[in-house]
């Protein structure tokens, strides 16, 4: 009976080249992400003392972007939209952000949670 050459020859190269893939795989993943991310359009919108800053962002229709939120006030906020099911919780002095997809042109709202009747942003799309 022959003797099959070829299993340790995969057992030692299979490993190598498995890894390489996934590392491969794993940059091409990556990297997209972390430079479209610095050149996103950002809107910066601060929570104090009840009251969402400023109360209106414009922006262009078909646009990625990105608004940055800071918690400069004492307490707790809820920065959400539930038309574009976005929501992110910030403890006082919290700074965070959110990625909104390409918008059509219209008005969406984000709110806080904790402070809704003073506590709101509208996006106005055009």
């Amino acid at each position: 009976m022959k003797r099959n050459n070829v299993a340790p020859v995969l057992f030692n190269v299979l490993p190598r080249l498995l890894r390489g893939l996934v590392l491969a795989a794993a940059a091409f993943l990556i990297a997209p992400v972390g430079a479209a991310a610095t050149d996103l359009p950002t809107y910066a919108v601060v929570g104090k003392d009840g009251r969402l800053i400023p109360d209106t962002l414009n922006v262009p229709a078909g646009v990625r972007f990105k608004i940055t939120i800071h918690n400069q006030g004492r307490d707790a906020i809820e920065f959400e939209s539930l038309q574009l099911r976005k929501e992110k919780v910030l403890a006082p002095g919290a700074k965070s952000f959110v990625v909104i997809a390409p918008l059509k042109p219209g008005e969406y709202e984000f709110f806080d949670e904790f402070h809704p009747a003073t506590g709101r942003t509208r996006i106005i799309v055009k």
